[in-house]
């Protein structure tokens, strides 16, 4: 009886232990689960933000707006104007300017009776190639209030033209000189607008942008918002003045201005 109650007293003593292993294991698991639970998961990275879009860088001009500068001249008056014309046209990023002259119509010894100097050298245009233009600034003396022979017989060829139409939508400004301030400064220009109408072509005039040269009144001036001017005087002696270069240099950047925005 004594090994037996010996033998039983002993196997509830290794039961209770198991059940305090039991008990310490369950709650060494609930523990760490509720750990686990205690812990917030970690989150997924946010995506990175797409880099910005490039600025468009400005793309440079390829193609050139190619402004003629024709012109004739017996004394070399408007030869000058259309050296500042050229000036004021290359003040404007994308646009270059060419000077030409017409063919002359007088003869030799007519020119030497008039002592007219010698022409310039600058190439004379063949009316052919003025639809490789994109503008015009067109330099003429007055001839008893209107356009010099020269100028109009250059034009007199562009018949082809008118009848297609190819110089339609090319800005032109016009230039001239006189002898006197009341020598036809403003009906030259006018009584010439026609031949360039029938073309097809845009009238730019120069307006009052040239500012304070176009508002003096106490020296001989020429030019006026019509267009660029000067006084030559009854011998051609006379040669231009800085207010009337300046007035012509306006010119040309004015239409090399407008004839960009046209070509855009």
């Amino acid at each position: 009886m004594g090994k037996g109650g010996g033998a039983c007293t002993s196997a509830p003593a290794q039961d209770e232990s198991e059940k305090q292993a039991t008990t310490s294991t369950q709650s060494g698991n609930a523990s760490s689960s509720e750990q686990s639970k205690a812990v917030p998961r970690a989150l997924p990275e946010a995506p990175s933000p797409s880099p910005p879009a490039a600025a468009k860088v400005p793309q440079p001009i390829t193609k050139m707006v190619k402004v003629y500068i024709i012109y004739y001249s017996t004394y070399g008056h408007i030869r000058q104007l259309a050296e500042a014309a050229k000036k004021g046209v290359e003040q404007v990023e994308g646009v270059t300017a060419t000077i030409y002259q017409v063919a002359e119509t007088l003869p030799a010894e007519v020119l030497e009776k008039m002592h007219a100097p010698p022409k310039a050298d600058y190439p004379v245009l063949d009316p052919h190639n003025l639809p490789e233009a994109d503008a015009f600034l067109i330099g003429f003396p007055t001839r008893f209030g209107a356009m010099a022979a020269q100028m109009k017989a250059f034009w007199d060829a562009t018949g082809g033209h008118w009848q297609k139409q190819s110089l339609a939508g090319k800005p032109f400004g016009l230039f001239t000189s006189t002898a006197s301030q009341v020598g036809g400064q403003e009906t030259t220009l006018l009584g010439s607008i026609p031949i360039f109408a029938h073309q097809g072509m845009i009238y730019v005039p120069n307006g009052y942008g040239a500012g304070a040269p176009l508002f003096d009144v106490d020296n001989v001036r020429g030019g006026g918002p019509l267009g660029s001017g000067t006084i030559a005087g009854a011998t051609g002696a006379r040669q231009p003045s800085a207010g009337e270069l300046q007035v012509t240099e306006f010119q040309g950047k004015n239409l090399a201005t407008i004839a960009k925005k046209l070509a855009a």
